[in-house]
């Protein structure tokens, strides 16, 4: 039996996001982990949750900030907290 690894996915629709574990990536390198605190409704800002090591942080997609998404395996009834659509919905266009 082989074991099927969630990959991350880039995601565009980051207001689905909210309280996700999310990676945000620039040039193709992780810059930071952490939970999604909040978003502007059409994509362009993400904040960051403050943690142990980081203060509440904001990445714009104008700069080249993507967002990325693991799904996780979860107790219970779900399998996954992401569902496809949410994982390769829209994309932001672009930043004014």
């Amino acid at each position: 039996m082989t074991l099927n690894r969630a990959t991350p996915r880039k995601h565009g629709d980051w207001s689905l996001l909210i309280n996700a574990l999310v990676e945000i990536r620039q040039n193709g390198q992780v810059i930071r982990t952490g939970f999604v605190e909040d978003v502007m409704p059409d994509s362009s800002v993400i904040w960051l949750a403050a943690d142990h090591s980081n203060p509440r942080q904001m990445f714009e997609a104008c700069q080249g900030h993507q967002v990325w998404v693991t799904p996780q395996a979860l107790s219970g009834e779900l399998s996954y907290r992401m569902t496809t659509r949410q994982i390769f919905g829209k994309n932001p266009t672009s930043c004014t």
